[in-house]
């Protein structure tokens, strides 16, 4: 069984890389983040295309921001909007989705930016985050929470710490939050298999991040012990972020008790001239 996560930054605009990648890829249950659209408009843009593949979809999303979406070719049941008791900001945000697929229950989760630490939206992302833990505390073992956690889990996830000081993603409050959450016994099944490579899912458009491989690993599978036990392959997907028209994220992809593609990983391919030396660049935003 294959399990991908990946943040399209806009399905719409992505439909031209998504489609070819299902094709290619081959994932049995695939959660998707930033959809940006309405449910209508996601089953009117892509219900053909799925149905055609033998997938099965659930979406949770509004127009122009945020949104998310299961699609699965092995069941999937009790699907469940939201997370209960979940903050708002000011109203509640389409950023999770749950369903059970072959025995797992399934989160596709798109955790808040936070914006600017201290601010209000960064308070919110850390109740939200509680939220979260609280609903997946209460379920069964076999869960796997998939997506865009926007928080890199330690320095060594993203390409130089001192890049990030004053930014979110990165503060003792938010990763705290993420080990919260795996707290309630779920594993970082990419980290537990690369305990000590390189490896990122998000390189920023501007500045010739990608191409340069200077990025944050912000998208997450964390599993279950069930599930995790079952782990025979995960890596980062970078192919799907090369050439026109990509998302700023690449899919994670995870393989459950038989690996396709054998044991690959890190990341696919490996990028062929990462900067490495820390100091050496600075984010895009940054004077």
């Amino acid at each position: 069984m294959r399990i991908a996560t990946w943040n399209v930054n806009s399905v719409r605009q992505r439909v031209p890389r998504l489609l070819p990648w299902l094709d290619q890829r081959q994932p049995d249950v695939v959660c998707l983040q930033e959809t940006k659209l309405a449910d209508d408009a996601f089953a009117d843009l892509l219900g053909d295309e799925l149905a055609a593949r033998r997938y099965a979809f659930a979406a949770h999303g509004e127009p122009t921001w945020n949104g998310v979406a299961i699609l699965s070719r092995v069941g999937l049941d009790d699907v469940v909007v939201g997370i209960p008791g979940a903050p708002g900001f000011p109203r509640p945000e389409a950023r999770a989705l749950s369903a059970s697929c072959a025995g797992i229950r399934m989160v596709s989760a798109y955790v808040p930016n936070g914006r600017r630490p201290g601010s209000e939206h960064y308070r919110y992302k850390l109740a939200w985050l509680a939220s979260l833990r609280e609903m997946v505390a209460a379920g069964p073992d076999a869960t796997v929470v998939c997506g865009d956690m926007n928080i890199a889990p330690t320095d060594e996830d993203v390409f130089d710490p001192a890049a990030y000081v004053g930014q979110t993603h990165v503060t003792a409050p938010e990763r705290a939050a993420l080990a919260e959450l795996e707290g309630v016994g779920l594993h970082d099944v990419v980290r537990d298999r690369w305990p000590h490579e390189r490896v990122f899912t998000y390189w920023d458009y501007r500045a010739g991040m990608f191409h340069q491989d200077l990025g944050m690993r912000i998208d997450l599978v964390l599993a279950g012990a069930p599930v995790a036990d079952r782990v025979r392959a995960a890596w980062v997907d970078r192919q799907a972020r090369k050439g026109s028209g990509p998302s700023d994220h690449a899919p994670v992809i995870v393989d459950l008790d038989e690996a396709p593609d054998g044991d690959i990983g890190p990341v696919v391919p490996p990028p062929s001239a990462p900067v490495t030396k820390r100091g050496a660049a600075k984010l895009p935003q940054s004077p």
